[in-house]
């Protein structure tokens, strides 16, 4: 069998990456090089000439993900070629992940677009300057959960060789690998299914205890910080947003240093209401209570908290590149939770005004509205919205030096595969000649729900909401 694939294995087109059967990358997301629109508009008007000639009865989905909240380049260019382009964000909160629900409806549709019955199509996968880092955790979330690979580190790190490790360095100054990994494992949870929902149960934050923390100013001991992200919970399910839920005051009264025999056990109260997808971040303050220096990063999702504490290793949470080994290897964090009915609903005491600025978030409806492109094709049932996607805005901030994309005259990659041959699976089907037309109609009937930082484009129809 797998020689038979060999035999009639077609090479794709110039400029792409297959992932897997109809699953492509656009080279452009491995370079640093940078193209202006001239060069861009022709190097997707090549791609797409081949894609066309190389399916010529196929249909062609694309996701994004994008820089900030603008309208994306690609969404105006590839709507010419009649092809739909979903624009996702980057990052959630500076990790580059995306909220559970995001991605869940990500793996879905792209799930339901490629399996449709009796038709070839094609899913085009592309982000724009910075987005690698998110880019290869879907594309290893999207492997798991169509149960082509196997092995959440092995997927991870096999999408990652595609690129220069250099790129992922460099456009993520913190590893974010155990917290993609945490999130990988949710992915291939039994029950992380079609109907998949999160829990709608609250957890109080109580503390955070660290045992032998990384020390700083010469090995003198640490002054940590914490900062709490997540979703806000003065927001309504229809609108969800994040925000900076907790934030140690920068005053030596509630950021004490702790010296270095005081380091085994170090124990900081936060006492604040979380639900769905976190972030906890935890960095030194030098003595001028001003210079910070990142200790780790952890990104988790309450659903799957177990008998109210999450135990983080050395392994498990996000340090620079070159920080690890400054972590002694009895390095402990116990994230400890409790009844949210023990703590107010809204935490304000300790979150500083200037961060306040809470992200903005996207209603379910949003994603509704984008399912039914793909449900109404595979049952010609009526969609039902099952997730309350969280989309925010950008809060990293671009080194100016760093100029991203998307020109490299290289040759062709060649997706490093190291699983075996039996998972790759081959799937026949003509094209329905009235594909492009229904999903046009499907399209035509959207209404203009969809807050602007998700914007679905089609050839004849781009939809932008006014918010």
């Amino acid at each position: 069998m797998a020689l038979f694939r060999r035999f009639f294995y077609r090479k794709p087109p110039d400029r792409l990456l297959e992932i897997s059967e109809r699953v492509y990358v656009f080279d452009c997301c491995f370079s640093t090089d940078v193209l202006d629109e001239d060069e861009y508009k022709t190097y997707m008007g090549g791609i797409v000439a081949q894609l066309q000639d190389h399916y010529a009865d196929a249909s062609f989905m694309v996701f994004n993900f994008r820089e900030g909240d603008r309208r994306s380049q690609i969404s105006d260019i590839l709507s010419q070629y009649d092809m739909t382009v979903m624009d996702y964000p980057r990052q959630y909160e500076g990790c580059p992940l995306l909220p559970l629900e995001m991605i869940h409806h990500f793996l879905r549709s792209s799930e339901s677009w490629l399996s449709l019955e009796g038709q070839q199509n094609v899913l085009l996968m592309h982000c724009e300057r910075g987005g690698w880092p998110v880019l290869a955790f879907m594309l290893a979330g999207l492997l798991l959960y169509r149960k082509q690979y196997t092995g959440e580190l092995k997927t991870l790190e096999m999408v990652y060789k595609q690129a220069p490790r250099e790129l992922l360095h460099l456009l993520s100054p913190l590893n974010p690998q155990p917290s993609q990994l945490r999130y990988l494992q949710y992915i291939s949870r039994k029950n992380f299914g079609s109907e998949w929902l999160p829990s709608d149960t609250p957890f109080a934050l109580d503390c955070i205890q660290l045992s032998f923390p990384p020390l700083f100013d010469g090995g003198r001991g640490c002054r940590p910080v914490l900062r709490v992200y997540g979703q806000d919970p003065a927001s309504t399910t229809s609108n969800r947003s994040s925000k900076l839920l907790f934030s140690t005051l920068k005053t030596k009264k509630h950021a004490r240093f702790y010296q270095q025999e005081e380091c085994s056990m170090v124990k900081i109260d936060i006492h604040c209401r979380v639900q769905g997808d976190v972030v906890l971040e935890c960095v030194h303050l030098e003595d001028d209570l001003v210079r910070e220096e990142i200790m780790f990063r952890v990104m988790f999702h309450t659903t799957f908290i177990r008998s109210n504490v999450l135990m983080l290793m050395r392994d498990d949470v996000d340090v620079l590149w070159d920080a690890k080994d400054q972590f002694p290897r009895g390095f402990k964090a116990e994230v400890l939770f409790s009844d949210p009915n023990a703590v107010p609903s809204v935490v304000t005491e300790e979150v500083p005004s200037e961060d306040e600025n809470g992200t903005e978030g996207a209603s379910p409806e949003e994603f509704f509205e984008v399912e039914e492109i793909f449900s109404n094709a595979v049952d010609g049932q009526d969609g039902r919205g099952e997730s309350g996607a969280h989309v925010v805005k950008e809060s990293l901030q671009d080194d100016d030096s760093i100029e991203m994309i998307w020109k490299e005259e290289v040759e062709h990659h060649a997706f490093q595969d190291c699983a075996s041959d039996e998972v790759n699976h081959k799937q026949e089907g003509k094209m329905d000649s009235n594909r492009s037309a229904s999903e046009k109609n499907i399209l035509g009937e959207r209404d203009n729900s969809i807050p602007s930082k998700v914007i679905v484009s089609n050839g004849t129809s781009n939809m932008e909401s006014e918010q």
